[in-house]
Order: C-alpha cells, then sequence, then structure tokens
C-alpha cells in the first residue's frame, strides 16, 4: 500500500512506481482506497523507461520525461506532451474500491484497464523495459497493489497482496527522498503489508481547517470577486490601474502553495501584476492603492525583483519579468517550514526569495496596471502543468529548461540533417522526416514552424528546397536558427513571435527574438518561387549567414551561440519545403567579418554606415550589443532603468561626429537617455549604474544639464534629451579647440564645455538610461543608416480579402408602420409622418461586431433626430398594438433596452446619463452613426467611425439592433458587413475643423517664379493600389470611397529625371485630422501588398508628410515645406528628381528645395489619400500667371502654420484650459489636436508677431484678435460647407454665459432661445427711458415668439461682445493654485455676409470701445437661421 501524507495540505509529490519491470503482458493494478474531496484531480497511471533508482522525483507523473506514458483523466501523455484527448473512462470519476491498471503487450502496446474492462490501445511503440508508474495526486490519497489480469473478472474484495504471479510487483521502496526531506517529513507512507485500519499519519498535526484557499471578501475599492471568491477583477481597467489589491482569507500554512492564473491582461498601462505575502489581518488592513505603498510586513515581487515594505531588496530575483507574463500564465508561491519564500512562475520554482519570512503571513496579490483578472489555481491537472512547462521553456533562457534524457533511452544522434517531429499544429512531417508541408496550405496561413532534428554544427549547412507554394496568401518562407530544443518547444504560430534565442530572416530583413535587426538583407524570400532553395549556416566566428538559390547572403547576426537548431517557418505562400543536400552551394567567403564593408554592391549590407565607429563588446551589465556592434539595447527595459552605459569601439578623432538615432522608448520611467565622452578607456571602465556616477575625466550631457565629473557646470543648455522621441538623433564631437558640441538631428546646438584635453583620448559614451531603451550608430556624414527599423514587430501578411469583406448587414422585416425597404433590405425609409420609424437589425449583434448605418436623407421641417441602441426583444416578438409597433423607441420596454437618443442614454426609457459623446443632433446628410457590443458588456456608440466611449455598461449578449427614424432623419442605409475588419494599426483621425489660424491668411504669398521644369505627360494611376481607392478618368482621377485609410496610389510610369509630375487634390473632407503624404518609392508596385498608410512602407520609400521628410518610415528631416495636412483643395502639387538625385517639391509651381538625397532610378510616385484628402486628380498642368494670382487671392499659396509651441509654458493658457475642464464640456466638440489652441495673451501674441486687425470674406470685413482671451477651436458641423465657410464668411464675436455653451454646442450654432444667451438681444437698461437698445426680447407670448425669429447680436471685437452685460462673468476656484478668479466666455463664429446688418451699439459707453470701428458699425444683428458657424470658444480669465 501507498498513502499519501497530509492529503489536506498537499495534493501532489504522491510518485510511486513498481519495484521491478513491468513484464510483457502483465496488468499492474492497483485498488483506490481513500479519496478526499479537498481537490481536484485524482490518480494517474502509466509507465516510464526510466530506473527508478536514478530517478530525480517530478512533483508529479506528467512532469516525467524520457519515455513516459502516463494517462491522466481521460488523456494520455507522452514526456507531457498529449498525444491522445480522449480515451478510454476518466480517471478522476473513479471512486474508492475501484480498480485500475496499466498494461504493456508484447508488441509494444499501452492499454488501461479499470476494473477489470480493457479500455484499448493508449500507446504504441512502448520500449521493452519499463516500470508502472502510479501518481497519488489531488483527490487520492491511498492505494493497495492488488491481483489483476486481462482475463480475471472483477473482485470485489481483496485477496491477500502476495499472489501467485505478482511477487514481483511490489510497490518500490525508492521514493522521491530529495522532495520529502524538503518538506521535514515524510508525505508519503510506504509499506507492504495490509492497509491500517486508521490511515492517519503517525504524528501528523491534526487538521485545524481545511478551508480551500479564496480571496478574503474584504479587498481593494476597484475589485470584484466572483467564482465563489476564487476569481478577482478589477473594475473599469481601462479608466483605473490601481486599487486592485487582494488577499488571501486566511494565513498561509507551512509549504502549501498559492498560486494564481492570469485570465485578462490590457495593454494600456505599464507595469503588470505583483503578489507577495503580508503579515496584516485583511479584516483590519486599510487596504492601499497599490500594495508596495505598506511600509511594514510586506514581501512583494514585482517586475522581476523582490521588494520588503516597498523598498527594493533584490533587483534581479529571477530570470524574467512578471510584466512580461502573458494570460494563462501562473504565478505562485510558498512560505517554506523554514521561513523561505519562493515564488513559481509556471510551476517552476524560481528560488529562495527571502529566508525572513514571519511566521503568520496571508497571500495577496496586486491587479495593478496591465493586469486586470486572476484566479486562484486549486485544480493542478495535466493540461495547466503541461502549459506551464511549455511556457516556461519559452520564457527562460533557452539553455533553462534543456533536460538530458537518460542515457538508456537515448538512440545514437543521427548524423543525416531532418526535420523533428514535433512540428506546428498545421505542419507535417513527411517522407522521413525530409519533408515539411501545411497540408490545408489554402484554409491556414500559419501554425507552420519546422525544426531541425538536431543541433547544427559549426559551418554545416541546413538547405531546404521549397516544393510547393499557394497563391492565396501574402508573406511566404522564413528560415533561422534557434536555441530552443524543439523536444520542449511549444512551437509559435510564427517563429518571429518567439521572444528568445531566436534569429530568422524574413522577406528580406532579419528579426532577432522579433526585433528587427536588419531591414535591408540579401534576397528578399517574399518573391521565392517553388525549386527555390534557402539554406543558413553559423561559422565558427559565431557569425550566421544566409543562403538563396546557392549564393551567400552575407553575414546577417554576430555572437549568435554554437549547439542552435535550424527553423523553417512555411508561412503564406510556402506550402511543401525539402531538406536537400548542401553540395551545390557556392563557397561562403572567408574575409566577411563584422568589421569588413566589402560585400557585392547588390547586398544590402553594404549600405550600412561607412564609418568603423561601433559600440565596444564592454558595457553594462543590462546593456546588449547586436547588428554587428552598430546597435545598443537595454534589456528587461520594463524592470531595470539603469546599468545600460555603452561606449564607442574606439576614441574619436578631432572633429569627428559620433552620431545615434533613438529606435525604441518606453513610458514606464522618467528621465532618458543621456550622452557625452569620457577619458576612461573601456578595459579600465568599471561600469557605474549610471555615466553621471564617475568623478573623473567624464563629460556628459543629461536633460538640459552639462555635467563634469558628476558636478553640474551649466543648466539650460540648447538642448533637452528628456524631451527627445523615438527616431530622434543624437551627435557628440570634440574640436581640435577641445569644445565639446551636441547634435539634434543633424543641428549643432553650439558649445557644450569647453577644456576637453585636446591631447586626450576621448570615447563617446551613451547611457541607455529611463524611457530609452534602444539606440543605433547612424552614419556621421551622410543619410543616417535607414537599415535599421524602429519597429518591435515585422508586419505580417494575412489572407488577402476581397474589396468587399463579409456580407453585408439587414434590416428585420418587422418595422414600424411607416417604413418601407428598398435595396434587399439594406435602406431603410420613414415615408410619412416624424414617428412610426423603428427598425431592427436581421441577426444578434456578435460581441465586438459593428453595425453602422448611413444617413440618406432628411426633412428639416421636423424637430429630433435618429434614436440607436441594443434590444433583447426579438424583433418577431415585437409587441403589436393596433397600429403596430410603438411610434417612438423610447416606448419599447416589453424587453430591455439600451437607447442613445441626442446625448442622453436610456434604459427601458429611464434617463441613466447625460451629455454623453456627441450630440445624435448634429448628424446631417452623410454622417454615419453606428453601435457596437463590447466583449466587457458594454454599448459604445460610433459616429464617423470614432468610439464615443461606452454609453452603458452590463448589457445582455443576446442583443438585436434597434433604430428609430425619428424626426428630421427620414432615410438610412447600411454600410456595415457581419465580417469584422482588420486592425488598421493606425489611429483613425477624428472630425475636427481645418486648423488655421487668422495671421497664416493674411500673410503674402511668394511669387511663383518663371523657371518652371517641363511637366510629364501620360502619366496614370496602377490599378494595384489601396483597398479603399476606386480609379476613374481614365486612371487619372483616384478617390477613397471609404474609411480614412487604405488609400495608397502609385503612379504605373516611372518618374524619368528633370520631369515635373504634378497631382492636384480635387476633395477634401473636413470630418478627418490630417491629409495626404506624397513620395516617390524605389521598388517595382507591380505586386506590392500596400499598407493602412504610407508612412508602414520601411523599404526605398521616400515620403513627404505634415512638414517633414520620411525615409523607410524614419524621419530624416523637418520644417521642409508647407504643411501638407493644410492644403486647400485645387492645390497643385509637384513632385520631381533633378540630375543629381535630389527629390524635389513644387507647390503652385515653386520650388520648395531638395527634400532627399541619392534618389535610386528607376522610382514611380507615391500618394496615400489619408484623413481629409479624398481624391486626387493626377497632372495638374502647366500654370499661368492669372491663375498663380487667383489662387493667392483664394489663399491656394498656402503658409506653413504658426509655431505654437509658445502655448506649452504659458501659464494664462493653461488657467484657462483649466477652467474649461471645469465646464465638463464633451472633448468630440473640441478639436482633438491641442496645437489648435491659440492663447492671445500679451506675451503669446506678441511672440507670434500677430497684427491687431486682419480682413475676412467677401466683401473683406475687418475683425479684430481677441486679444486677452484664449480660444480653443471647435470641430465644425459637419453637415455645413466648411470649405465656403472657411473662406468667405466673415469673422464675428458672440458673448455668452455658462449656462447657454452647452446647448450651443449640441446645436452646432448659435440658436435665438430665451434662455440660450444674455446676447439673444436681451433688453439692456442703459437707458432708464428705454431708448438703449434698438432690439428688445419678446414677451412670452408676443407675436414674434410665434412669427418672427429672434435676433442675434454679434461684433467684429471682443472689446465689445465681451462686455459684462453680454458676456457674464462667472467666479471659479483655480484647481491647481485654489485662488478664486473670474472667467468670461464667448464664441467666435462664421457669419455669412449678407445675414446680417450692421447696427449702432446698443450698449451706451463714455468712449469708443475700439479705435478701428466706430460706434454705428461695432454691433451686427442677424436673425437669419443658420447664418453663423461655430469657429471658437473663447475664455478670458481675470
Amino acid at each position: 500500500s501507498a498513502a499519501r501524507s497530509q492529503p489536506g495540505q498537499e495534493f501532489n509529490h504522491g510518485l510511486v512506481l513498481s519495484r521491478e519491470p513491468l513484464a510483457p503482458g502483465a496488468v499492474f493494478t492497483v485498488r483506490i482506497d481513500r479519496k478526499v474531496n479537498s481537490w481536484s484531480g485524482s490518480i494517474e497511471i502509466g509507465v516510464t523507461a526510466l530506473d527508478p533508482n536514478h530517478l530525480d522525483f517530478p512533483s508529479s507523473a506528467t512532469g516525467l520525461k524520457g519515455g513516459s506514458w502516463i494517462i491522466s483523466g481521460c488523456s494520455v501523455l507522452r514526456d507531457g506532451r498529449s498525444i491522445l484527448e480522449e480515451y478510454g473512462q476518466d480517471l478522476d470519476q473513479l471512486g474508492e474500491g475501484d480498480r485500475v491498471g496499466i498494461q504493456r503487450t508484447a508488441n509494444g502496446e499501452l492499454r488501461l484497464w479499470v476494473n477489470g474492462q480493457d479500455c484499448g490501445v493508449a500507446a504504441t511503440g512502448i520500449p521493452p523495459r519499463v516500470w508502472a508508474v502510479v501518481d497519488l495526486y489531488g483527490k487520492c490519497t491511498q492505494i493497495t497493489v492488488v491481483p489483476g489480469s486481462p482475463e480475471e473478472p472483477s473482485v470485489p474484495e481483496p485477496p491477500p497482496l502476495r499472489s501467485a504471479g505478482f511477487s514481483s510487483m511490489e510497490l518500490s521502496e525508492v521514493v522521491s527522498n530529495a522532495i520529502l526531506s524538503a518538506y521535514n517529513g515524510s508525505l508519503l507512507n510506504v509499506s507492504l503489508g495490509s492497509p491500517p485500519a486508521d490511515p492517519a499519519p503517525c504524528g501528523a498535526p491534526p487538521m485545524t481547517s481545511n478551508d480551500a484557499l479564496l480571496f478574503h471578501e474584504k479587498c481593494g475599492t476597484l475589485i470584484k470577486l466572483s467564482n465563489n471568491n476564487k476569481t478577482a477583477e478589477r473594475r473599469r481597467p481601462l479608466d483605473e490601474f490601481n486599487n486592485g489589491v487582494v488577499m488571501t482569507n486566511r494565513p498561509l500554512r507551512d509549504n502549501e502553495m498559492f498560486e494564481i492564473r492570469i485570465d485578462k491582461l490590457v495593454d494600456k498601462w505599464s507595469g503588470s501584476i505583483e503578489i507577495g505575502v503580508t503579515t496584516h489581518n485583511p479584516n483590519n488592513l486599510e487596504y492601499p492603492a497599490t500594495m508596495t505603498n505598506l511600509r511594514s510586513g510586506t514581501i512583494m515581487m514585482s517586475g522581476c525583483g523582490i521588494l520588503t515594505n516597498g523598498k527594493g531588496t533584490r533587483r534581479e530575483y529571477c530570470e524574467f519579468s512578471l510584466d512580461e507574463l502573458q494570460e494563462g500564465d501562473h504565478i505562485g508561491l510558498t512560505r517554506k517550514s523554514n521561513n523561505a519564500l519562493h515564488f513559481y512562475i509556471n510551476g517552476i520554482d524560481q528560488g529562495v526569495a527571502t529566508t525572513l519570512t514571519p511566521l503568520v503571513v496571508y497571500g495577496v496579490v496586486d491587479l495593478y496596471g496591465m493586469a486586470v483578472k486572476v484566479t486562484i489555481v486549486h485544480n493542478h491537472n495535466h493540461s495547466d502543468r503541461l502549459r506551464r512547462n511549455n511556457a516556461i521553456m519559452r520564457a527562460l533562457s533557452p539553455d533553462v529548461g534543456r533536460r538530458a534524457i537518460d542515457a538508456a533511452g537515448n538512440e545514437p544522434e543521427p548524423e543525416r540533417l531532418l526535420f523533428h517531429p514535433n512540428c506546428g499544429q498545421k505542419a507535417a512531417i513527411i517522407n522521413e522526416g525530409r519533408t515539411a508541408l501545411r497540408p490545408h496550405a489554402t484554409d491556414d496561413f500559419n501554425h507552420g514552424v519546422v525544426l531541425s532534428n538536431r543541433p547544427l554544427r559549426n559551418g554545416e549547412v541546413f538547405q531546404v528546397r521549397i516544393d510547393k507554394m499557394v497563391d492565396k496568401w501574402a508573406g511566404s518562407i522564413e528560415i533561422g536558427v534557434t536555441t530552443h530544443n524543439p523536444t520542449y518547444l511549444q512551437l509559435p504560430s510564427t517563429m518571429t513571435n518567439l521572444r528568445s534565442g531566436t534569429w530568422m530572416m524574413t522577406g528580406n530583413g532579419v528579426m532577432h527574438n522579433g526585433t528587427t535587426i536588419l531591414d535591408e538583407y540579401g534576397h528578399n524570400l517574399d518573391r521565392l518561387k517553388a525549386g527555390d532553395t534557402v539554406g543558413v549556416v553559423r561559422k565558427e566566428d559565431g557569425t550566421l549567414h544566409f543562403f538563396v538559390n546557392g549564393v551567400a547572403q552575407g553575414p546577417a547576426a554576430w555572437n549568435v551561440p554554437p549547439n542552435i537548431h535550424a527553423v523553417v517557418d512555411l508561412y503564406g505562400q510556402a506550402a511543401q519545403a525539402t531538406v536537400v543536400d548542401d553540395a551545390d552551394l557556392l563557397p561562403l567567403p572567408d574575409d566577411l567579418s563584422e568589421g569588413n564593408n566589402q560585400l557585392s554592391p547588390s547586398s544590402p549590407s553594404s549600405v550600412a554606415s561607412g564609418s568603423d565607429l561601433r559600440f565596444h563588446q564592454l558595457h553594462g551589465s543590462n546593456a546588449v550589443i547586436t547588428n554587428g556592434g552598430r546597435t545598443a539595447l537595454r534589456q528587461n527595459c520594463r524592470s531595470e532603468f539603469n546599468d545600460a552605459i555603452v561606449i564607442s569601439s574606439r576614441p574619436l578623432r578631432d572633429g569627428e561626429l559620433f552620431e545615434i538615432v533613438i529606435q525604441k522608448m518606453v513610458d514606464r520611467w522618467s528621465g532618458s537617455i543621456e550622452a557625452g565622452v569620457t577619458a576612461i578607456r573601456p578595459e579600465d571602465l568599471e561600469f557605474p549604474n549610471t555615466m553621471t556616477d564617475i568623478d573623473y575625466d567624464t563629460w556628459m550631457l543629461s536633460g538640459t544639464a552639462i555635467m563634469q565629473d558628476g558636478n553640474t557646470l551649466r543648466n539650460n543648455y540648447g538642448c533637452d534629451l528628456d524631451s527627445l522621441t523615438t527616431g530622434s538623433r543624437i551627435g557628440m564631437m570634440r574640436t581640435a579647440k577641445g569644445d565639446l558640441h551636441y547634435f539634434i538631428n543633424g543641428v549643432d546646438q553650439g558649445v557644450a564645455c569647453s577644456g576637453l584635453p585636446p591631447g586626450k583620448e576621448v570615447y563617446a559614451v551613451v547611457d541607455l538610461y529611463g524611457q530609452c531603451v534602444q539606440v543605433s550608430i547612424t552614419s556621421a556624414t551622410g543619410p543616417m543608416d535607414n537599415s535599421l527599423s524602429t519597429s518591435n514587430i515585422t508586419e505580417k501578411s494575412f489572407p488577402i480579402h476581397s474589396p468587399v469583406p463579409g456580407v453585408t448587414h439587414r434590416f428585420h422585416s418587422s418595422c414600424g408602420k411607416n417604413v418601407a425597404f428598398q435595396d434587399d433590405g439594406c435602406r431603410a425609409t420613414r415615408v410619412a409622418s416624424f414617428c412610426h420609424g423603428i427598425v431592427f437589425s436581421m441577426k444578434e449583434l456578435k460581441t465586438d461586431e459593428i453595425f453602422e448605418v448611413k444617413i440618406e436623407e432628411m426633412d428639416e421641417k421636423w424637430s429630433g433626430t435618429v434614436h440607436i441602441g441594443l434590444t433583447t426583444l426579438l424583433p418577431l416578438d415585437a409587441p403589436h398594438t393596433v397600429a403596430g409597433l410603438p411610434p417612438s423607441v423610447l416606448e419599447l420596454r416589453a424587453k430591455v433596452t439600451w437607447l442613445v437618443t441626442g446625448s442622453e442614454v436610456h434604459r427601458n426609457g429611464v434617463l441613466q446619463r447625460q451629455n454623453y459623446g456627441c450630440s445624435l443632433e448634429r448628424l446631417g446628410v452623410g454622417s454615419r452613426v453606428g453601435v457596437r457590443r463590447g466583449a466587457d458588456d458594454t454599448m459604445h456608440i460610433l459616429i464617423d467611425g470614432e468610439d464615443m466611449g461606452p454609453a452603458a455598461t452590463g448589457v445582455a449578449k443576446n442583443v438585436y439592433v434597434v433604430l428609430d427614424l425619428y424626426g428630421r432623419v427620414t432615410a438610412v442605409s447600411i454600410v456595415s458587413s457581419t465580417a469584422l475588419e482588420e486592425a488598421d494599426g493606425t489611429k483613425p483621425p477624428s472630425i475636427t475643423s481645418e486648423p488655421y489660424s487668422e495671421e497664416e491668411e493674411e500673410e503674402e504669398a511668394t511669387p511663383v517664379g518663371s523657371d518652371v521644369p517641363a511637366v510629364t505627360s501620360a502619366m496614370e494611376f496602377l490599378e494595384n493600389h489601396g483597398k479603399n481607392i476606386l480609379l476613374s478618368n481614365g486612371n487619372l482621377t483616384a478617390t477613397r470611397v471609404s474609411s480614412y485609410n487604405q488609400g495608397i496610389v502609385v503612379v504605373a510610369q516611372p518618374l524619368p529625371p528633370q520631369r515635373l509630375f504634378q497631382v492636384r487634390p480635387d476633395s477634401l473632407n473636413q470630418q478627418w485630422t490630417s491629409s495626404l503624404s506624397l513620395g516617390v518609392i524605389g521598388s517595382s508596385p507591380e505586386r506590392l501588398n500596400f499598407p493602412a498608410t504610407a508612412c508602414s512602407l520601411k523599404r526605398s520609400t521616400w515620403l513627404l508628410q505634415r512638414d517633414s521628410v520620411f525615409h523607410n518610415s524614419l524621419k530624416i528631416c523637418e520644417n521642409y515645406g508647407p504643411n501638407l495636412d493644410t492644403c486647400p483643395e485645387g492645390t497643385v502639387l509637384g513632385l520631381l528628381v533633378d540630375a543629381g538625385g535630389c527629390l524635389h517639391l513644387f507647390v503652385n509651381g515653386m520650388d520648395q528645395g531638395a527634400a532627399a538625397q541619392d534618389i535610386p532610378q528607376p522610382c514611380h510616385i507615391l500618394i496615400d489619400l489619408y484623413g481629409q484628402c479624398e481624391q486626387v486628380g493626377a497632372g495638374g498642368g502647366d500654370m499661368e500667371k492669372a491663375d498663380v494670382v487667383d489662387g493667392i487671392k483664394e489663399s491656394v499659396c498656402w503658409t506653413p502654420p504658426v509655431d505654437l509651441n509658445t502655448m506649452k509654458t504659458c501659464e494664462y493658457h493653461a488657467l484657462c484650459a483649466r477652467f474649461k475642464d471645469l465646464l465638463l464640456l464633451p472633448d468630440n466638440y473640441f478639436a482633438e489636436d491641442p496645437k489648435f489652441s491659440l492663447c492671445y495673451c500679451e506675451s503669446c501674441h506678441k511672440l507670434r508677431g500677430d497684427e491687431a486687425y486682419y480682413k475676412r470674406g467677401e466683401p473683406p470685413r475687418d475683425y479684430a484678435l481677441p486679444f486677452g482671451w484664449c480660444r480653443f477651436n471647435l470641430r465644425v458641423n459637419p453637415q455645413l460647407e466648411v470649405a465656403s465657410t472657411s473662406k468667405k464668411w466673415h469673422i464675428a464675436y458672440h458673448g455668452t454665459n455658462v449656462g447657454a455653451v452647452r446647448r450651443t454646442l449640441d446645436q452646432g450654432e448659435l440658436v435665438p432661445a430665451g434662455s440660450a444667451s444674455i446676447l439673444s438681444c436681451c433688453p439692456v437698461k442703459a437707458d432708464p427711458q428705454g431708448g438703449g437698445g434698438e432690439y428688445h426680447e419678446p414677451e412670452e407670448n408676443s407675436s414674434q415668439g410665434h412669427g418672427e425669429s429672434q435676433r442675434l447680436l454679434l461684433s467684429p471685437t471682443l472689446r465689445y461682445a465681451g462686455l459684462e452685460p453680454f458676456a457674464t462673468k462667472v467666479q471659479f476656484k483655480d484647481p491647481k493654485s485654489h485662488r478664486q478668479h473670474a472667467a468670461q466666455l464667448a464664441f467666435q463664429v462664421c457669419v455669412r455676409p449678407g445675414s446680417y446688418k450692421v447696427c449702432a451699439q446698443s450698449l451706451a459707453a463714455p468712449e469708443p470701445l475700439d479705435p478701428r470701428f466706430s460706434s454705428a458699425e461695432i454691433e451686427w444683428v442677424t436673425k437669419e437661421k443658420g447664418a453663423t458657424v461655430l469657429h471658437g470658444l473663447l475664455i478670458r480669465v481675470e
């Protein structure tokens, strides 16, 4: 008999084996004597080829490797990996008295016997010498060996133990002594007699409680407990990142495992889960926001370190960080009886964290940052352990987790390279291991990873031939090497997802651990065809080389360790490959080493920096040098912020520039990169935590401070390193005079310090500190090295969709009595009245599926607008009255209905919240409105593609979309489909008004020169283009027909040198921000798979975007030419490549200068119709002088916008912004980019050089700038003609009060309502006799209220419109300074010429208010609806 001690406290470490190997055909049978209900899981049984006399016992049978077959539950596992999921009877369901046996037949089959019944073949190929294995796991705590054979029936009473034929089948006395000693006593009692009457272990302390570990009911303020308090979840995970602390319901026992599983993560925050123990009783604890705030009795693991009472005590406790764990990973901890605290990651012990753990501690989990939901793990079944073991093999360094298989079970290592049988989910190995294929290549494009069956020897080439390809997918074969052993590796969907020990060639780039290290390398693998070959080899010097069709492509990586396996990823088009001999390979040159640049001219590797400067091999402990010494990065960047100093490989020469580019940053830390020079040789430098700790021969720039030997020499140097972002370039140079200069993006920032010893060698030094994670050396004399990508991942190919993805949504036939359907149920029209327009979706709305309609027709004689929401009501079961469905959806209350009307949210007709999102009242013809039910049971409304955020929570799962064609909206059509579109990876632009300032339009346009290059003709757009593009007019016009991206077009013919190609934006949609970008591409565009935006193109691409120039997605120039985002319709843009290979931009025929150099030939024009730009026409034609003059009058020759960076430091602007925040106005009403706000305080407007007055409109009319106010630009109502209002209407001001602002914004224009504004011509009592004002507000029942519109008062100057009677002052307390202030509000509006009357001022004043405007023209009055357009909200604070 065998019994597991302390069955109420321990569930594992109950492994026993038979004393002797199994005889062929014999059945080793045990009877279950005792079970407990404290645990899940139960007995596990099987065989192993491992000799028990030399076995290091694992915690469970499924941890056995080296030839072990285990049956657990109803699954069969081999060496810990499942080979059969549904087999026989579920062992977990067996009870006390049931018998279970295991048999190896003479022909090598493994069979399970349950109560004398054969369950069939569980596995084949079992070695002849195996031992029986029984695991007393979970509920099973005691067993006894009993006789059993295939022929015998079930026997209810156990016969004597030593029956004939079973004398050699006794339980082994060899048990896990090492494991038992760790627990200070035997957990497993072994006897060879009958089971004792009292199975309780001798000497074991009595159990005081059998309570399973749960979460305590008292927890953090945002925690929600479920699943019988086994699951904890942080509420509002996208809004809050802390207040997520939970603790166990009781103290932990000695050696008790407290383990949790991560169920849900979000990617919005930095930092993640933290776990540990505390002496605080949860009943008495006032929970902190985060557990590391506690300063007593608390030990926590955070990142990869240990914090005691909130202070770091061990910085590098384990191999990897908790911040990098994924959903499904497990974290556990145990307090040993010797007071040692151990943490476990996916079941693997990370070692002793501390030896001073208090006696009484509770388990504690902090759901911080990314971590949202966890569950306590009680069921340690085989699938969990298998997943954890495979995960840890992934996460740890590749050498950790390799286990030597017992020599007795090892076969001789094969000499020939073949594929390993462990392959991807969608792959198969055939032809005796020589061939790998994806059998269903037309159905799946990934999960085709295969590895070599043994490690590569130095200089040994692994080469495969592509046998078969399919043309359904994009992307193709990828090849490389990995340090991971295929026996233990859980293969990813694609090999570039692996984040350790892996080098892969993909396309024509090279990736290391999922990060691109070479973006232009060798032949493009995506262009290979069936019959082509690819290969890889590691040389003795650690360099990695790839071959394509036998031709060496040059060194791809350095310092690659030995004992690596070859990897082939049958991805995308690649469907089958076969291992071939390397006899036909061209010899590998011996002179291709790290510092050798003598590559073939066609090799992309030759474009690297021509300088021999590299990073030195000596560096800080957290730094890693890659890419042949050109790239440096800080590992564990989210858990480590320092110890990452790197230094140049040799001293700098006088006047030599050492320049780097920032390639990656994280937002977890404060501070950033520090750079400088040191006279200390790398061999003599003991690398400190940060370089400013050095107290001799070192000069550094940190932030804006120049430091020498750790002391600050000066502050406020010309640049701030802490403000640099990804793509910024930093250079340093020592002159012959001993001056140190810094260069930011190629611009000299001046002398930083003097007195560097001119005769002494100095090395460049860079400290990858805080936010800065990765940098690369650029070319010091030419353009930066763009072979280095700033991206961390490669954009993978996915199935190529048809232009119309999915099946279009439909309306249900059940509808309101006034609704008629057209277009096969895709269009709904209300044919009468203003109500009875309810419609439903045809089917239930799936999770995260968007149902979207476009407004086609409106009738302005009605008020109100469309209502939209979700309902649990089945359309067929809708309650019918005599007249059908109710007249309004607000009366639909038979089932739960969530509804948005205007800016209000209703549930079953009851108001739930106000001021939600952008009011539906502002929708016009062409506007789109949609609804989505999120996976978190929230309802979201989308307006013109922009998510307004969660409108309601707790929404049921089975819901239909409901719309009400109410009021003005009479017809809508469906524009969505059942298939969700793929995420584009680019943030959608938002609805906004055209960004402009008054100052821009008054600047004189530069005269157009007469020397205009010849314009090309017969240049048309290529048929291969973005999926949202429609070509027309003989392919001379390109139109983006939907969304805001996927609008790339390329000119079919190459651009000849010295020829000007011109294009004209014909249509701009002001609903979006940003606009077109254009440039050239050096590769052939015929087979190019276009990304969502042109800025994602990273191969031989030069792009002009906004006012910057990009090469392969990296910014190489700023402040070039005008800002293309502000380019008006009709502007003629041209591109030309001159004889010297320089790219020029022409605006209305005027050359803006060279934008980029070394443009290859041939090249093609590329245009991205992004954001506002919806249509362009090729060929602007030659311009005449009259056209240019007219263009200047129409602001076609636009100028770059004014630099608005003064707002960043303007306290007055900040004060006005804080008051605006107090008004709680929806952000959707304002321009998204804060740079579209202008401060007109004295400092700001003088700094910009603003004039006091400008002219606007047709005919031009003066208006004054709002000096002393701050303007926040508003988004323009999409119903209005933005182009005409922004150019031809006049500018005026309208004072208002706090109560009227929101109502005015909802309407989108100034509306004369009784209480809308005191400027609605209210009677100002300046004249006691009533003669003060010309216009007065009518009485409540006056005739004007019925037949005549009320009038609005405007003024061209805020000196009048901003007077106290018009703009009422309101007192408020500044939340920052806590001082009292008075504030006023006004609107800046565009007013249509001819719609207003110029009048004398109605408010008496002792002197002229504005010298530019007389009292007879300072007041404008209008009564026309639609005569004004809101442009900006103005705030003045005293």
